[in-house]
């Protein structure tokens, strides 16, 4: 017998009822001029959104590319994120024995995808400076964190004045683990078993780049 969540157990609809959920966690935010919000894309862009909305602020989106396992892309030995930065996890690649070279050409393959992505989805717009802001870092949900993780790294360089990582739905130890490497986390709903991010949503389909594209124009118009 199945021991997976029900829907009628689901705490979220779909992304953007989670990112309501979570603006509601982050009203003390609310209309401050220094507040930034920077979603991870995809997934985290409709989320993002809504936090935007709810509290005024302007909305951007910050490139993290995950390092998948070679022959087991969804488990992450690590991530890249803008700013020339990666992040990895040893105790994946010790386990699999993960030779360096692999490493190496996995993330320069990313690192396309990830400038790609910065051009698709900006256009001519450049990114929204996050240098001394409070900035609150969204995605749809933390499992492993990885890709959280490389996006807190690169922040820090960027040199922001607070660092806020927000999400509906993550791991309990993902959460506990992230805490000491920002300033603040809000991890909304934090389910015993995890099982993973989607299996706390009704509709988890993908967000494609037209969706992505279309959130951020219409968060930039209304914040002219």
């Amino acid at each position: 017998m199945s021991m997976e969540p029900t829907s009628r157990a689901l705490p979220f609809r779909d992304r953007r009822d989670a990112g309501r959920v979570l603006a509601d966690r982050l009203r003390h935010y609310a209309g401050r001029p220094d507040v930034l919000v920077l979603a991870l894309p995809r997934g985290g862009v409709p989320v993002g959104y809504e936090v935007a909305q709810a509290l005024g602020a302007p909305l951007d989106v910050f490139l993290v590319r995950k390092l998948g396992v070679p022959g087991h892309e969804e488990l992450a030995m690590g991530a890249i994120a803008s700013g020339n930065v990666r992040v990895l996890n040893p105790d994946v690649i010790a386990m699999l024995h993960v030779p360096a070279h692999v490493i190496d050409d996995i993330a320069a393959q990313e690192e396309v995808e990830l400038q790609r992505r910065e051009r698709e989805y900006r256009s001519d717009r450049p990114p929204l400076d996050a240098r001394g802001r409070v900035v609150i870092l969204v995605d749809d949900g933390l499992a492993t964190g990885a890709t959280m993780r490389a996006a807190a790294a690169s922040l820090r360089r960027h040199g922001v004045a607070r660092l806020v990582v927000a999400v509906p739905v993550a791991a309990e130890e993902t959460c506990e683990a992230l805490r000491p490497e920002v300033d603040e986390i809000i991890c909304a709903v934090t389910p015993q078993p995890f099982y993973a991010v989607g299996a706390w949503y009704e509709d988890f389909s993908q967000t494609d780049d037209a969706e992505v594209r279309a959130l951020l124009h219409r968060a930039s118009v209304a914040t002219i």
